[in-house]
C-alpha cells in the first residue's frame, strides 16, 4: 500500500481529515527548507507537497511566483530537491508529493524523473500544467514506479471529464476550488460541495480541496466536503514575511497546527 493511501485511510478511520501542506523548496534557501518540513511534520502535516521552483509558474499568485524567483536566486536544482529527499526519509516516512510544472521534469526525461523519484523516496507527481490528456508517456512511468500521479479537477470540470480522470487517477483527486491562481480569496462552498459529490459519483479515491484556503475556519469549512485540504501561499507567505528570523519555525509550526486542530 502507498503512503498516500495510507494515510488517507487511517485518518478515515480516526474521523479525521488529511491537511496536505505546500512549500516551495529553496524558499529561502534549501537548508532551512529542510528545517521549515520537519516543522511542519511535527505540527500536523499529513502530507507534503515540494514545490520545485519554476521561472513562469502561471497557475501561481503572486506570493509562491515570489517564492520561486528566490529559491531560483539562490541556485537550487530538482537534483538538490531529490537530495532533501533523501534526507527527508531519513527521519519520516510522511508521504512527499513532488509539485511541479512540466518545464523542469521534461528536460531530465518522463522515464529519468520517475526513476529517481522513486529512488529519493517520492510517493507522488503533481505537473500543474500538464492536462491528462498530455500526461499519457509521464504517467506510463510513474505507474512502472508505483508512483500516484495527482491528477485536477476544477469547478470547469464536466461529468465526461471528471470520469476520464477518475479513471485512470491515483492517490487522491486534487480539486481546484475556483477558477484563479493559488492564493485567491475562497469562497463558493455551496458550488463546491456540490461539485464534490459530483467527482464522489465517479471515484472512490478520497478528494483534497485546494487553492485559497488561508485559515482553520477555512480548512474546517472544507474539510466537511472532502477527505483532505491543501495550504500553500498562506504558508508561503508566513516564509517570506520571517525569512531567516528566529521566530519563523514558531510562526509555521502554530499555523499549521491551528489548521490541523480545525480538521479533527
Amino acid at each position: 500500500m502507498s503512503r498516500i493511501k495510507a494515510v488517507f485511510q487511517n485518518l478515515k478511520a480516526e474521523n479525521k481529515k488529511a491537511l496536505i501542506a505546500y512549500i516551495t523548496i529553496g524558499d529561502p534557501h534549501i537548508s532551512v527548507s529542510k528545517n521549515i518540513i520537519r516543522q511542519l511534520i511535527e505540527s500536523g502535516a499529513d502530507i507534503l507537497e515540494l514545490g520545485v521552483p519554476f521561472s513562469d509558474p502561471t497557475a501561481d499568485g503572486p506570493v509562491i511566483q515570489s517564492a520561486a524567483q528566490r529559491a531560483l536566486k539562490t541556485g537550487v536544482t530538482l537534483d538538490d530537491i531529490m537530495e532533501l529527499v533523501k534526507e527527508i526519509r531519513q527521519f519520516s516516512q510522511i508521504p512527499l508529493i513532488l509539485f511541479s510544472y512540466y518545464n523542469p521534469l521534461f528536460v531530465v526525461g518522463a522515464q529519468e524523473i520517475a526513476r529517481r523519484a522513486k529512488e529519493a523516496g517520492v510517493d507522488g507527481l503533481l505537473v500543474v500544467d500538464l492536462p491528462y490528456e498530455e500526461a499519457e508517456e509521464l504517467k506510463k512511468y510513474t505507474d512502472q514506479s508505483n508512483l500516484d500521479l495527482i491528477f485536477l479537477l476544477a469547478p470547469t470540470s464536466n461529468d465526461e471529464r471528471i470520469k476520464m480522470i477518475s479513471r485512470k487517477a491515483r492517490g487522491f483527486i486534487y480539486y481546484i476550488s475556483m477558477t484563479g491562481v493559488t492564493g485567491s480569496t475562497l469562497s463558493g462552498g455551496q458550488y463546491i460541495e456540490e461539485d464534490i459529490q459530483r467527482i464522489k459519483k465517479y471515484t472512490k479515491l478520497p478528494i483534497a480541496i485546494g487553492f485559497g484556503i488561508s485559515n482553520p475556519e477555512q480548512a474546517k469549512a472544507m474539510g466537511k466536503f472532502a477527505e483532505g485540504v491543501v495550504v500553500g501561499s498562506a504558508i508561503v507567505r508566513l516564509i517570506e514575511e520571517h525569512g531567516d528570523s528566529p521566530q519563523l519555525l514558531q510562526k509555521v509550526g502554530d499555523f499549521v497546527a491551528s489548521l490541523k486542530q480545525a480538521l479533527k
